[in-house]
């Protein structure tokens, strides 16, 4: 037998290692046998046909399709909360809408980009799956795609997910440089296909399955919170890299992979976990460029109090294999978490 070199040795328990620890992260499992077909239901196509078809017919039909999406789709283009739609006077504004090159020129672009919505919807699937497995009794929402002038890039609502599609037309989009006043750059290189699915397994997670309680007032429970709506992403989409789901580039990954150890210093130095004054605190919280006042050249990630929690919960879920996704999600104990991860970043 031929013996094997130490830098194989070497090379190989480096590899070990890594799998066992990529294994030990993302928990893969079959999912294969769950009975889940997810469908992202095409309503901009059919609501496009009420520029053909008799309008009140039409209508009628999406109304009884669609339900409460509808209303809340019409509400939203027309910019009126107040909108009846048993009363037909709204067709005009339609009409109105329907002439308006804009609206074509977008319908354009949608149809170009999404001529068909399947790899997304393989998507879907596999991540409805991923949930059904954790959360069998879950009843999974009826899933809509839409168009709405820019004005929203997603809308949850009672039993249904609607998805923007003008919103995801990819970074390099002729749109976006004019609407950068509502969407910086930050945020539209992310308005891809692949960001779909990540974004209604998070917009679930948080304003249908978990939404953040009123109480979580410190840094701490914001963080922990935010920890463990990105640790449910990692076990329903365990093959997004983490850059998608957190919306980062791999630069500011790596920047907080690199400093992670200052980042926790920097808010225990500043006392920040236990800060409840939300202006003081959100700038570690929210979409940005970067992190004022942290790393050199303005090249910190943002959002380093979700970056960070999200490390602390896996950390938590590492150290305590006996605990379900399911009873993670429910414990509010963000203090307990903390000191049973043992978090110490080197």
């Amino acid at each position: 037998m031929t013996p094997i070199s130490k830098t194989t040795q070497i090379y190989l328990f480096f590899l070990i290692s890594l799998l066992l620890s990529a294994c030990g992260r993302s928990k893969k499992i079959d999912v294969s046998n769950i009975h889940v077909d997810a469908k992202i239901e095409r309503f901009d196509k059919e609501f496009g046909e009420m520029r053909t078809k008799p309008m009140a017919q039409q209508a009628a039909y999406l109304e009884k399709k669609y339900g409460v999406f509808y209303r809340d789709f019409i509400a939203l283009i027309l910019q009126d909360q107040d909108i009846n739609i048993r009363d037909t006077s709204y067709f005009s504004l339609l009409r109105q809408v329907f002439a308006n090159q804009a609206y074509n020129d977008l319908k354009h672009d949608v149809d170009s980009v999404y001529p068909d919505i399947d790899k997304p919807q393989e998507e879907l699937t596999d991540a409805f799956r991923h949930v059904k497995y954790y959360f069998p009794q879950k009843k999974l929402p009826r899933v809509y795609a839409y168009f709405s002038g820019f004005e929203a890039q997603s809308i949850v609502g009672d039993g249904y997910f609607g998805v923007g599609l003008d919103l995801f037309l990819g970074g390099d989009s002729r749109f976006y440089p004019a609407l950068t006043k509502s969407y910086p750059h930050y945020l539209s290189r992310n308005f891809n296909k692949q960001n779909i699915v990540p974004r209604i397994v998070e917009g679930m997670a948080r304003e249908d399955m978990y939404p953040e309680s009123d109480s979580n007032k410190t840094l701490l429970s914001k963080m922990i919170y935010n920890g463990k709506i990105m640790y449910f992403m990692d076990q329903v989409l365990p093959d997004v890299p983490d850059t998608t789901k957190i919306g980062y580039t791999g630069a500011q990954l790596k920047w907080c992979k690199d400093f992670e150890s200052k980042i926790w210093a920097y808010f225990l130095d500043e006392n920040l976990l236990y800060e409840t004054d939300y202006p003081k605190i959100q700038k570690y919280l929210t979409e940005a460029p970067f992190t004022p006042g942290l790393g050199e050249k303005n090249e910190s990630a943002p959002k380093l109090a979700v970056w960070t929690g999200w490390q602390i919960v896996r950390e938590y879920m590492e150290k305590h294999p006996e605990v379900t996704l399911p009873k993670l999600m429910a414990n509010t104990d963000a203090q307990k978490i903390l000191n049973e991860s043992k978090y110490r970043p080197k």
